[in-house]
């Protein structure tokens, strides 16, 4: 494991020098994609309030949900962490999410973690939130499509399907409940 660390260590640490020989502007980069992510921080903080999701059996499912949400790597990425919490206390839901942009391609990606399940997604920031959808089978996706508006987070999830209406299938509502440290803060030093 330490080898494979080292080795990680050797090939970043040459990157600098190679790009150096003619590759991207990588300060030009970084500077674009914290400021793409400067756009977006209307979702940081720690978030708290209800949500409530439908099975495949078509029952609803209601919990507590919990986001918190913050930049790293000097603001060029933002981590979104997700938690269910179900009435008796025990989680029922986690995700993990990555927020990135491709200042060359000039896209946004959600690359995220739930319930056993990894991909990265397309996501379409908006004014006041973001859109953005998943894979569902055969001619269908899920559309996630979020509203932040000051201390009030709304997401909802629709199934849609080919030659069909949208349906519903997730919502959650949560107030601000204060800044986020997290993920920046706490970091190992050098000493």
């Amino acid at each position: 494991m330490l080898g494979c660390i080292g080795f990680v260590l050797q090939a970043c640490l040459a990157l600098p020098g190679a790009y150096a020989q003619g590759g991207p502007d990588l300060a030009a980069t970084l500077n674009a994609q914290k400021d793409a992510l400067k756009t977006m921080a209307f979702m940081d903080g720690e978030w708290r309030g209800s949500a409530w999701t439908l099975g495949r059996d078509g029952k609803r499912h209601d919990i507590t949900q919990t986001e918190r949400i913050g930049p790293l790597l000097d603001g060029s990425i933002k981590l979104i962490e997700g938690r269910g919490y179900n009435a008796d206390g025990s989680t029922g839901f986690n995700a993990f999410g990555v927020l990135a942009f491709d200042p060359t391609t000039k896209t946004w990606t959600l690359t995220s973690w739930a319930q056993g399940h990894q991909g990265e997604f397309v996501l379409t920031p908006k004014p006041d939130g973001y859109v953005w959808t998943i894979p569902a089978g055969p001619n269908a996706t899920i559309r996630y499509t979020a509203v932040v508006k000051g201390d009030t987070y709304k997401e909802i999830g629709e199934y849609l399907a080919e030659g069909k209406p949208p349906h519903q299938t997730f919502e959650m509502n949560l107030t601000r409940v204060g800044p986020s440290a997290w993920p920046g803060a706490g970091g190992l030093g050098p000493k």
